[in-house]
């Protein structure tokens, strides 16, 4: 049986996914961040598990595929070990392979990670995961368009309707207000940071003005916003978009007279003295879609396929790169797809954090290749997992046997859930 205070941490957890569920139910791109987040997080603890775990957990859900045996697996032992990239052949014979349907393993046989024969796949305990989100997927998808049906009503409710209203746009990481380093960018190195370490969205609004010596309002505040969040001052601020805009059609007066005063109010010095945070990519992404003119908002949510692959192009992102990009877009996994434009432009196989924030993007390539953060050239066995810190709490247990059937049975029940409720 569950610890007390385990069993209360679990129940913190249901009421949160299902709050959640309410929350990002309600349109299209909502459901699919949504899910992406949850596939995210189970990608992640599954992985946690140990291999032990990992079975037992198959049998709790219900998706206790047959394993071969021992005579099999050495009978077709040198076919898995083709067909199965990162495992030796010694890995080969000690790995469970399990002998699933096709239907269930497409996404492996597309990848050629598993062995085909007579309509199933042969597939090891470490490539399982794909399975078991696939599952969940079509699990999580089937119950949230089932919670938009029942949406109206529920929306009726006084309690629940303010929370649901704003709860799907919120943000909760860090908001880069108050940066540590305020000060210490300097308007000559903006250039080069905007090729190096900014995100593709403040790279396109950076190209745009020094091009056109000018930005429509949204990328003002998109890129004006951001440009305070690395560490550039009021002053400096000032100084930067008055030299760029008097390069073009307005003058020094008609800037000091009308631009100048959003400036001040973005840093919170004019107006209510609100002190306004960098957009995240959530707001990003929901914002305005940019009209003619514009260049705010998110490149792979507002782009054009094509346009996306010419710029990809020319900021020289390898073919297969962009191949992988315009995937992710093409299934709405924008935030995935600029995390794969960091690693493509940084030259690294597993970025190692979940990418939520402009600021967050450019601190992380900062700390990158700066040394402060170790390079992590090699892909990991668990896929491409990232971890999240969304509140939902993940148990470790490769680092150590499992010391008690308690243990087991908490984080086997906290992996449970996410099959029993639809």
């Amino acid at each position: 049986a569950l610890a007390e205070d385990d069993y209360e941490a679990r129940r913190k957890d249901h009421i949160s996914h299902f709050i959640l569920r309410l929350a990002y139910c309600q349109s299209e791109d909502l459901r699919r961040w949504f899910l992406q987040q949850e596939m995210d997080l189970l990608r992640y603890r599954f992985n946690e598990l140990t291999d032990n775990l990992r079975q037992k957990f198959l049998e709790h859900v219900n998706l206790a595929f047959e394993a071969i045996s021992e005579d099999l697996k050495n009978e077709l032992a040198n076919e898995l070990h083709a067909s199965t990239p990162g495992l030796t052949m010694t890995k080969v014979k000690e790995q469970m392979y399990y002998k699933v349907g096709l239907a269930d393993a497409v996404d492996l046989f597309r990848a050629r990670r598993v062995f085909i024969k007579d309509g199933f796949a042969y597939v090891p305990l470490k490539e399982i995961d794909a399975i078991v989100l696939n599952n969940y997927r079509t699990k999580l998808s089937k119950a949230l368009a089932l919670t938009a049906r029942s949406l109206p009503s529920i929306q009726s409710d006084e309690r629940l309707q303010p929370l649901l209203s704003h709860l799907s746009h919120s943000y909760v990481g860090p908001d880069y207000s108050a940066q540590k380093n305020t000060g210490k960018i300097s308007l000559e190195q903006i250039d080069t940071l905007s090729v190096k370490s900014f995100p593709l969205c403040m790279r396109q609004l950076h190209k745009t003005l020094r091009d056109n010596h000018h930005l429509r309002h949204g990328g003002r505040m998109q890129y004006g916003l951001f440009l305070k969040g690395i560490g550039l001052t009021l002053e400096q601020a000032l100084e930067f978009w008055k030299k760029e805009f008097i390069r073009g059609k307005v003058d020094a007066d008609k800037f000091d007279k009308g631009y100048a005063y959003s400036i001040r109010h973005s840093y919170g010095k004019e107006g209510k003295r609100t002190d306004y945070t960098p957009y995240s990519c959530m707001k990003i992404i929901m914002s305005n879609p940019p009209s003619q003119g514009d260049y705010h908002g998110c490149p792979f949510r507002h782009s054009d396929p094509e346009l996306l692959k010419q710029k990809l192009q020319s900021y020289k992102v390898p073919p297969s790169g962009i191949t992988q990009i315009l995937e992710l877009v093409k299934g709405m996994h924008y935030q995935l797809a600029c995390q794969k434009y960091f690693e493509l432009t940084h030259d690294v196989d597993d970025i190692g954090f979940s990418l939520n924030h402009p600021n967050q993007y450019f601190t992380e390539s900062q700390r990158l290749l700066s040394g402060g953060r170790e390079l992590k050239k090699e892909p990991s066995n668990s896929g491409n997992s990232q971890q999240k810190n969304n509140g939902q709490e993940s148990t470790n247990s490769n680092s150590a046997p499992t010391s008690s059937t308690t243990t087991a049975d908490a984080e086997l029940e906290g992996l449970e859930a996410y099959f029993t409720e639809d």
